[in-house]
């Protein structure tokens, strides 16, 4: 009996292992696949965000679920420091004020919650970076339409296929994955490489 446990304990602690290298496999599969595929993209990714700052303008941030925690990430390295002191970067996410978003969602429905947002304070000195993985989430597309009805550059952060967001934005960031988690790993990556883009680029020079 204690020979059957001990056998099915082995047998799961080799699954276990098994699976955690799969997915360690395939974050790094997709991490490098960035430098493959998204070099220029990024660089131009960051010039926009490093020109925006120096003409005034500030950095929002939108996205759902686990995107939503990448737009408060990515602002919070913006408006803190990434990696160096320096004077704090203008940046927002829309994601965290819960009476706006819950009363606009009650109001007007949930599609609306960013877009209304845009519409109070935003500005064509912005730039507005929008996440999701799917490029379909129909809250994001309004945004992104009200962005453009204010001349805000949008850069849009994505999946594989980049879904209807990428048609309507100024600059596509398609991870080169279908599979959510690791294209949510990637954006997090690609965020960091960016806020260290302009750090660098701003420091002392803002």
């Amino acid at each position: 009996m204690d020979n059957d446990k001990t056998r099915d304990n082995v047998k799961e602690y080799r699954i276990m292992k098994e699976a955690i290298i799969k997915e360690l496999d395939e974050n790094i599969s997709t991490t490098r696949s960035l430098s493959k595929n998204l070099l220029d993209t990024i660089v131009i990714t960051s010039r926009t965000i490093i020109d925006c700052y120096r003409n005034g303008g500030k950095v929002i941030l939108i996205g759902n679920g686990g995107s939503a925690a990448d737009a408060q990430h990515i602002a919070a390295e913006l408006v803190g420091r990434f990696k160096l002191e320096r004077d704090s970067l203008p940046a927002v996410s829309l994601t965290t004020n819960t009476s706006i978003i819950t009363a606009l969602a009650n109001d007007y429905g949930y599609e609306t919650i960013f877009s209304h947002q845009l519409e109070s304070f935003a500005n064509d000195k912005d730039i507005l970076i929008a996440i999701t993985t799917s490029g379909n989430s129909p809250n994001i597309l309004n945004a992104v339409k009200s962005a453009k009805l204010k001349n805000i550059k949008v850069v849009g952060m994505t999946g594989k296929t980049g879904g209807k967001l990428k048609d309507i934005v100024d600059i596509s960031i398609r991870v080169p994955s279908d599979n959510t988690p690791r294209i949510q790993e990637a954006h997090i990556t690609i965020g960091h490489i960016i806020c260290g883009i302009v750090e660098n680029e701003l420091t002392q020079k803002i």
